[in-house]
């Protein structure tokens, strides 16, 4: 680093710059308006020789720094506020005292609304795409159907559930107009089936059990193909089918022949078949009958999609955990007749409430456990299954607050646990406790026609 001299002036004003930080004080004004004289340092001169030919440096002159001129500080302009808006203060604040400032405190506020849970729930506006009311259907002296009634409103998923031989398949035959109902109503977005079966065909897409394709012929010839049965010309039919399978992940098998598919692209490709033309309602029946787990949660992922872009779907199923994870809305059906509606949390709640569920470290401690907390078990309680189960179940209606009385209990009474759980009626223990006596009925049969 160069040599500075202690009396440069701007050296001198960098110094009370810092000083000026430091203390908050301003730097005293001669500093910087006094005027300093640079004089370079004296170099002897050097004669003119003839003989070296060096000429003298010339002799520089005094530099005067000009004055720095003070610039004014101008104070910052505050508004006046209101002491109710300092929010940082710790006092409390002064009342609103005029009409001005209540003015310009609304002015100042936004408010916002609440978030009511009802408004996330599907919008019911406008009439249901689906309804149906006392249907009834027999083939010759067995009734099929008898007395099903209920609505689907507009972009939601509705499943049908009920066990084999309840008249699921019946029902969705005949909204989809492949039966004609010999009791009751229905129609589908809008259209009557039986006065109008052709509109009721031209809104609706229905999914069987089985799917509906020519497997001598490849994904993009059979889109292709419903897409001329449905009216579509040759250019319209293939934009379409180019469409479908890139929004089915199905382009790099378009070129291959059906036959060849899995089950989960086979069930693909079956679904995309019947959205050629955008229908407003479609008719799902088992479509993940026989699917892996990867393949079932692809049509999963295709059914949600749809919902969302609101179509209205009407899913037939047997496996409950795929109504539980789909459905806006469940319809039990069993001998032909609906025997529960509502919500999945609706009817696990209708099953029974919330329960505890407390597994001891060793079968030998259920006695004492059941002892201690016979007022929360009541007299609902049985020991032996108790015993056969090795935990003790303990009905909890306040749900947590249960939870931890029985963990307080337990502790106070030295009893060690191997597991305790808060647990909630499953669909499967709705759907057997709904259907448990036609499912013993069936049992009964069963082994009466083996013997």
């Amino acid at each position: 680093m160069p040599w500075v001299p202690e009396d440069d002036p701007i050296l001198r004003e960098l110094r009370a710059w810092r000083d000026d930080l430091s203390a908050r004080e301003p730097a005293p004004a001669a500093a910087r308006v006094e005027q300093r004289e640079i004089v370079a340092p004296r170099t002897p001169v050097q004669a003119y020789s003839s003989v070296s030919g060096t000429v003298p440096p010339p002799v520089p002159r005094p530099v005067t720094q000009a004055p720095v001129p003070e610039r004014p500080v101008r104070p910052r302009r505050s508004r006046p506020r209101h002491a109710a808006w300092n929010v940082m203060s710790s006092t409390p604040p002064a009342p609103i005292e005029s009409m001005e400032e209540l003015r310009l405190a609304n002015q100042s506020t936004v408010a916002f609304p609440s978030v009511d849970p009802a408004s996330l729930e599907p919008s019911s506006d406008g009439p249901p795409a689906i309804v149906a009311k006392n249907l009834k259907k027999t083939f010759g002296d067995f009734t099929a159907v008898h007395d099903v009634s209920f609505e689907v409103a507009k972009g939601t998923i509705v499943a049908i559930l009920g066990p084999n031989g309840a008249g699921k398949t019946t029902t969705v035959n005949m909204l989809c107009t492949l039966l004609p109902p010999d009791g009751g109503s229905a129609s589908v977005a809008g259209h009557d089936v039986a006065s109008n079966p052709s509109g009721v065909r031209s809104s609706i897409m229905l999914t069987g059990q089985f799917a509906a394709l020519d497997e001598s012929l490849t994904g993009r010839e059979n889109l292709i193909l419903f897409g001329r049965l449905l009216g579509l010309s040759k250019k319209d039919a293939t934009r379409r089918a180019d469409e479908l399978l890139d929004e089915f992940s199905l382009v790099e098998a378009a070129g291959r022949r059906v036959g060849q598919y899995s089950g989960g692209m086979r069930r693909r490709i079956d679904i995309a078949c019947g959205l050629v033309t955008a229908p407003e309602v479609v008719f799902l029946d088992e479509p993940t009958t026989g699917l892996d787990p990867r393949s079932r949660q692809d049509v999963w992922n295709l059914v949600e999609q749809l919902r969302d872009s609101g179509v209205t779907i009407l899913l037939t199923t047997q496996y409950l955990e795929e109504a539980d994870m789909l459905s806006d809305n469940i319809v039990v059906i069993d001998s032909g007749r609906v025997i529960a509606e509502g919500t999945s949390d609706e009817l696990k709640a209708q099953t029974g409430a919330a329960y505890c569920e407390v597994t001891p470290a060793h079968p030998a401690y259920l006695p004492r456990l059941r002892a201690r907390l016979r007022d929360l078990i009541g007299p609902t309680d049985v020991a032996d299954g108790d015993t056969e189960q090795g935990a003790v179940s303990v009905p909890a209606p306040r749900g947590p607050e249960t939870l931890a009385e029985v963990m307080r209990r337990t502790e106070a009474a030295k009893i060690p646990l191997a597991d305790i759980a808060l647990r909630r009626p499953s669909l499967d223990e709705v759907f057997l406790a709904l259907t448990g006596d036609r499912a013993t009925q069936d049992s009964a049969v069963g082994r009466t026609d083996e013997q």
